[in-house]
């Protein structure tokens, strides 16, 4: 009896479902997809002629006869010619071998549009053998060609092998999860391609392709080659350059709050903050205001006005959806969206677990469904009351709503079997898929838990009128935060006092309270933050911009592309994207328009569900896209011809200043050009910082030093190039001169040349002056032994910059031979208690400390205030990575 094959994408999945089904089948893998549209050319029938044929060019000796044209109906119109991708013959071939002697074939690919589509097309090759095996072999040839293989080449071309019988049946599985149960399920009930979902991934990319192969001529052609553009893409770096605007234009406005630190007849002291005057709510403009505020309460009587106490429960939250997990991956994690996808993608697929074999951990990982089976439901409450007690499980399962265009066929993302506690299969996961796995199983886990339960006490004090107010909260049962603690950043909406910790003493209504201290704060109102990849992820969700399985590839495309750069985990455009930005939005307004874009994406849901055709819905965009493009290009502006600034040219102050690009960037230049040579560059960063630099004379020849732009950034040069070649270089994305190199008497031990104090990217670091012929460098240390191995020295790690006080930390000189490591600045003093050579400060809420880590000794004091403590601005030293 012949095996039925089973195809699925890839092998890792092809041997998780290999555990579960029987002698019977076969897995093989397709690699992902089989078929594409063409590379040198658009690949699909457009209406481009009045009589709605293409235009015929005129034969040249030699060349072979044109094809006849296509007569374009409403049938037809928009049709990609698909082709089977250079490298995947191979594959093909060995797929249409193991058909061939199959009694059925199943389709298993994922659950979503592309894995339709993938099915579609593996669909269209082995129904119509005999027409695509001169297809696979000169696609073969192609391949063997294009790696200069000839000999192979004409092999793979005359290799077409002779078909035999009727082609197999072919059926279409699809689960949500690779177990046994699921598994077996969609075998016994197989299907047929949807064509529905086909349609909706087909005009995904026709659009993308339009919109790509035709506006990137255009950039080449008025910016410079190896740009692109996309449909969505493009909409998401306008996002991120009109931010950055935001943040540019934003004016800082000043404002005071005053703070009351208040006794009562029972501890503890508590603080309060002024809301209100006489019932109104107030602001407190100006230093001035605040300290006419001050006279009047320093001699006011206070007094508690009310006391309100109510219970407050935080339900648990849903599980991960997959926008949900991208953005809970980067806030715990600091895993970027492509990370966490590639990662749980690998969960999902399945992973070794020891004699168990391959097994799928997690549910499919693409989805914008929080639906759960009724099956994981029942395991995981019966795992609640069984881990964490019945007090911790809700009498009714926790139902959630999904939002009103999710895929309820899928599930949201869940362990597989939450049997598989994160600590049973710990020794098996690399510790990033471990620290994901943890996160999806708690989250889950949390999910169908009882909320927890604060006591909120908020109480509000008068003085002269004014009213100060507390917030305090206690928690009473922890509820779903035993098993996963939500960051702030996931919160959706964060009361004030919703979280426990802030207590306040027990007072009652009209009872005199004492003032014992009052502070006056200064605050400036702060412009919009920047975008994470967390907080973009939701930006993109919550406008309907692309879908939750694109955000990956939109991010990681805008990044590659150097549109944008990440600072400290936020996106900058660079000056060439938000270049790129504006000539595409003014080109093509209606098409990168935020409103247009997510309205296409909901097109595209309709044609998933069969409500609309995906030709009517190309037609309208093509429509519009069509006028777009016979306008922008003749009245899209070319950098490459240089743009009018309205600046004059500040040596011969005839011409006028351009804005021009060349390979190292942007640059002004003169008009009058070759009369005038007169250059300046432009910050690579929008946002730069652009201060002058001052006057910068040559330490070699006394001549005036100018800003000039490289391969690596922005530097100083002599302007007696070519006679003199010094350099200085610049602090990374500002003008601000790095000190120069300083020599020390000491001489580089593999070459002998002398050794410099150098400055990089990451700080000061000594390296030989020969470098790069000599690329010997080592950290500069703080001159303090390392505790652990005791012949390192500490070096500080990591960087300041950015918001928030940065990752810095101190380890060891010989990282990685040495890995200790601390998070305290070391001070080369003995510990008074123990005698250890050298103590730690601290930097806390509760103040500054100087204190002792050596184990069992617990000596701690106040840091003097002739030695406060400062952060470091610049890190020193070179060599290890930061930690994450």
């Amino acid at each position: 009896m012949a095996r039925s094959l089973v195809i699925v994408e890839s092998p890792a999945k092809a041997k998780t479902i290999n555990r579960y089904l029987g002698r019977n089948y076969t897995v093989k893998a397709s690699y992902g997809h089989v078929m594409d549209l063409p590379k040198k050319e658009i690949g699909i029938l457009l209406p481009s002629e009045p009589n709605g044929r293409k235009r015929r060019k005129r034969k040249t000796k030699g060349e072979k006869k044109a094809p006849k044209p296509v007569v374009v109906t409403p049938e037809n119109i928009f049709e990609p010619t698909y082709v089977v991708i250079p490298g995947k013959a191979k594959v093909i071939g060995d797929l249409q071998k193991a058909a061939r002697k199959a009694e059925a074939v199943y389709l298993a690919g994922d659950p979503d549009r592309e894995g339709e589509a993938i099915c579609a097309h593996l669909q269209e090759i082995l129904s119509n053998p005999r027409r695509y095996m001169k297809v696979v072999a000169a696609a073969a040839a192609e391949h063997a060609n294009g790696n200069g293989k000839n000999g192979e080449a004409e092999r793979a071309e005359g290799s077409a092998p002779k078909v035999a019988g009727k082609p197999p049946k072919i059926y279409r599985v699809t689960f949500n999860e690779i177990t046994q149960k699921a598994v077996k399920a969609a075998f016994d009930n197989p299907t047929q391609v949807d064509e529905n979902l086909v349609d909706a991934q087909q005009a995904r990319r026709v659009l993308d392709r339009l919109v790509g192969y035709k506006i990137s001529p255009l950039l080449w052609e008025k910016v410079r080659r190896g740009l692109s553009a996309g449909r969505v893409q493009t909409v998401a770096l306008r996002l991120i350059v009109e931010r950055e605007r935001e943040i540019r234009a934003f004016l800082p406005k000043e404002y005071w709050t005053i703070h009351a630190l208040l006794g009562a007849n029972e501890p503890p002291s508590f603080e309060a903050k002024l809301i209100k005057y006489n019932g109104a709510d107030l602001e407190v403009p100006n230093e001035a205001e605040a300290q006419r505020i001050l006279a009047i309460l320093e001699h006011s009587n206070w007094q508690v006005a009310s006391v309100a106490q109510k219970e407050k429960r935080r339900f648990a939250p849903p599980p991960f959806t997959t926008s949900k997990l991208q953005q809970a991956g980067y806030n715990r994690l600091r895993y970027t969206a492509k990370r966490t996808m590639m990662l749980a993608q690998r969960l999902y697929e399945g992973v070794e677990l020891g004699e168990e074999g391959s097994v799928a951990l997690i549910t499919y990982m693409r989805t914008d469904s929080v639906r759960v089976s009724n099956e994981a439901i029942a395991q995981v409450r019966e795992h609640i009351g069984s881990s964490y007690g019945q007090s911790y499980l809700p009498e009714k399962p926790n139902f959630f709503k999904s939002k009103k265009d999710a895929q309820e066929a899928h599930e949201a993302i869940r362990p597989t079997d939450v049997s598989r506690t994160p600590e049973s299969v710990r020794k098996y996961l690399a510790d990033d898929m471990f620290k994901l796995y943890q996160m999806i199983w708690q989250r889950f886990v949390a999910s169908q838990m009882a909320p927890a339960v604060f006591d909120q006490t908020t109480v509000d004090v008068d003085a002269s009128g004014y009213t100060f107010r507390a917030t305090g909260s206690v928690m009473k049962f922890d509820g779903y935060l035993a098993a996963y603690q939500v960051v702030k950043e996931e919160e959706e909406k964060e009361d004030e006092g919703d979280v426990a910790g802030n207590r306040l003493p027990q007072v009652s209504e009209g009872e005199r309270l004492r003032l014992e201290t009052i502070r006056p704060e200064q605050h400036f109102t702060e412009p919009p933050p920047r975008y994470t990849e967390a907080t973009l992820v939701r930006e993109l969700e919550d406008k309907g911009i692309g879908r939750p399985s694109t955000y990956a590839a939109i991010i990681s495309t805008i990044v590659e592309r150097e549109y944008v750069k990440k600072d400290q985990g936020r996106f900058t455009p660079t000056l060439l994207g938000e270049k790129v930005s504006d000539l595409l939005v003014r080109a093509f307004e209606d098409i990168f328009d935020v409103g247009f874009t997510a309205r296409l994406e909901d097109e595209l849901d309709e044609i998933e569900e069969g409500k609309l055709k995906w030709r009517a819905s190309v037609k309208e965009f093509w429509d519009r896209f069509e006028v777009d493009l016979e306008t922008a290009a003749d009245a899209m502006e070319s950098y490459k011809a240089g743009i009018p600034t309205g600046e004059k040219c500040e040596k011969c102050s005839q011409g006028e200043l351009l804005e021009r690009i060349s390979r190292h960037g942007f640059f002004l230049g003169c008009s009058r050009y070759p009369e005038c040579d007169y250059t300046r560059d432009l910050p690579e960063t929008v946002g730069e910082d652009e201060g002058d630099v001052g006057t910068q004379y040559c330490d070699e020849c006394g001549k005036e030093m100018a800003v000039k732009r490289g391969r690596f950034g922005t530097f100083l040069a002599c302007t007696g190039y070519p006679n003199c070649r010094t350099t200085r270089r610049l602090a990374s994305g500002t003008r601000r001169v790095l000190e120069p190199d300083v020599r020390l008497d000491e001489k580089c031990p593999e070459c002998g040349a002398q050794l410099l104090k150098r400055h990089g990217r990451y700080g000061e670091f000594i390296g030989c002056e020969t470098y790069p012929k000599c690329k010997y460098t080592r950290p500069v240390t703080l001159g303090i032994k390392c505790p652990k191995c005791n012949q390192g020295e500490f070096v500080r790690r990591g960087t300041a910059k950015g918001r928030g006080r940065g990752r810095i930390f101190y380890g060891c000189s010989r990282y990685p031979d040495c890995d200790f490591t601390t998070p305290y600045e070391p001070i080369n003093q003995p510990c008074p208690k123990c005698g250890a050579p050298f103590i730690v400060r601290k930097r806390t809420k509760q103040g500054n400390f100087q204190a002792c880590i050596r184990e069992n000794c617990d000596w701690e004091a106040a840091a003097p205030e002739s030695q406060p403590f400062v952060h470091p601005q610049e890190p020193v030293g070179a060599g290890a990575p930061a930690r994450t």
